[in-house]
Parts: structure tokens; sequence; C-alpha cells
């Protein structure tokens, strides 16, 4: 594996996926870790993990790092993110678990066309309503977060920003089966799609 600056990032953000996790679902005493709210450390958590998400793809292509191996951890460690972040909002109570899941089935179903197409040697990098679907996810993660620490007006908005990624991410998951179509149907083996 090309251990370059960015898939170290990348490889950081997957190990602050556990860290995320304890923090918000291990009882600490008053709610607090080392006297924080412990909803406001889980949002540093969770906003540092998804700056490398961003700082990553910037390194990889300001200095020509874009390997493959990059290509495919990236959205993985995305995954993990997200799908930590909603279990653990389900838990808290924070997230309808309906809602969690429709997000979360989209993830793995894409990360499944992916993996087939990599099979077939084609290369399916995120789509730019993909990324748009991830920033609306961190920013309403963020808000669920940080509204959940006794700002009602911030939950209320994270909530119905839940609708907007619901939204966001069947459609996605819609243009992603569309662009597997096409690729899987016209493109040669060893063709990456573009």
């Amino acid at each position: 594996m090309a251990l370059n600056l960015p898939n170290t990032l990348t490889l950081g953000r997957i190990v602050l996926v556990p860290l995320l996790m304890v923090v918000l679902l291990t009882e600490f005493h008053e709610l607090r870790v080392a006297g924080v709210p412990k909803e406001y450390v889980a949002a540093a958590i969770f906003g540092l993990a998804a700056l490398t998400d961003w700082l990553d793809g910037y390194l990889a292509r300001r200095h020509q790092q874009v390997t493959t191996v990059g290509q495919l951890l990236d959205p993985l460690a995305d995954k993990l993110l997200i799908t930590a972040a909603l279990v653990s909002l389900v838990q808290l109570g924070v997230a309808p678990a309906w809602m969690a899941a429709v997000i979360i089935g989209r993830e793995l179903a894409v990360t499944g066309l992916r993996s087939f197409a990599q099979t077939r040697g084609i290369i399916m990098p995120a789509s730019p309503l993909g990324k748009v679907k991830m920033v609306a996810e961190v920013v309403v993660v963020l808000l669920l977060l940080v509204g959940s620490a006794g700002w009602p007006w911030l939950l209320t908005l994270g909530q119905v920003g839940l609708w907007l990624v619901v939204v966001l991410a069947i459609w996605s998951a819609i243009d992603y089966y569309h662009r597997f179509s096409r690729a899987t149907a016209a493109a040669p083996r060893g063709i990456e799609l573009r």
C-alpha cells in the first residue's frame, strides 16, 4: 500500500471512528469528558475527521499523489465515519433509526457497486452529488451533536437536515447505479470511469 501523506490522513480518519463511538456511547460522570460535555468532544473528533477528508483529497490532487489505494480507502473511511456517527446518534435517541438505515443502506449499496466495478477494471471515483451528500451529512451530524448538548434550535435544524440527507442519499444512489450501468455496459476491462 502506498502510504503517502493523503493515505496516512485517511487511515487517521479510520482510527478516529472508534474514538468517536467511545466518547458518544460511554457513560461519563455527568456526561462530561474532562469537564467538557461529551457531545462537544464528539463534535470536535467528528469535525477533525471530516477535515481530514477534505485535506487528504486536496493534498493528493495538489501533490499528484492520487493512488488507487487512496481512491478505494477514502470512501471507505467516509462510510465508516458516517455509519459510526449515525449509529451512535440513533442509540442516543437523537436520530430516527429508519433514516439512519436508509443512509447507511445507501453507503453499503454504493460500496458494493464500486467494488463490483473494480473487479471489472473500472474505478468509480466519488461523484459531485456524492460529495454534496457527504458535506450535508457532516453538517447535519455536527448540528445534531452540538444541538443535543443543550441547543434545541440546532438540534431541530439537524433533524430537519436529516430529511435533506435522506433525499440526497437516495438521489446519489440512483446516480451511482446509472453511472455503474453505463460504465459496465460500455467500458472494456481496464477502463477508468470518470
